[in-house]
């Protein structure tokens, strides 16, 4: 069975235009990348977890190290990525800046030298227009922002 993530896409009217929120993923691998190398603050659905928004929200704090914030959230759908399903929920918000506090992992670093090393999960994080997000989101992610777009769209004709 695939592994199924709930994640949190905040968004919000800009200078520019619509923005969302969007991390950088942490660790050695990432750290000189930044085409596809962004996320969705998200995190694994626990065996248990009975409320998806509630671990979307769980996991947004773990990865921001602040709770995401008090608004109206909707499922914007589920998406496949690789092996995963990410189920999504949206909100529009203004939110942060923060002061960055993620959690962490442990990984081998370098490989095969015996010495592991911890490295936050997500290493920054903050609000992109939807056009440079597309870019800088993993690829497997980007349809989630046609989604919201669509839903945006669905709203503004009514």
């Amino acid at each position: 069975m695939a592994q199924r993530s709930a994640a949190v896409l905040l968004h919000r009217d800009g200078d520019g235009g619509h923005e969302v929120w969007i991390a950088h993923m942490g660790g050695p691998f990432w750290a000189r990348k930044d085409e596809g190398a962004w996320t969705l603050p998200k995190g694994i659905v626990e065996e248990g977890d009975t409320d998806e928004l509630a671990a979307a929200r769980r996991e947004f704090a773990e990865e921001m190290g602040t709770p995401s914030p008090a608004a109206d959230y909707v499922a914007l759908g589920e998406f496949r990525a690789s092996s995963k399903t990410f189920v999504v929920f949206a909100a529009e918000a203004d939110f942060g800046p923060i002061e960055l506090a993620s959690n962490t992992f442990e990984l081998e670093w370098p490989p095969r030298s015996g010495i592991v090393r911890e490295f936050p999960e997500v290493d920054a994080a903050g609000w992109f227009p939807i056009e440079t997000a597309r870019t800088k989101l993993a690829k497997g992610q980007r349809p989630i922002l046609d989604a919201l777009l669509r839903r945006l769209n669905d709203i503004q004709d009514r």
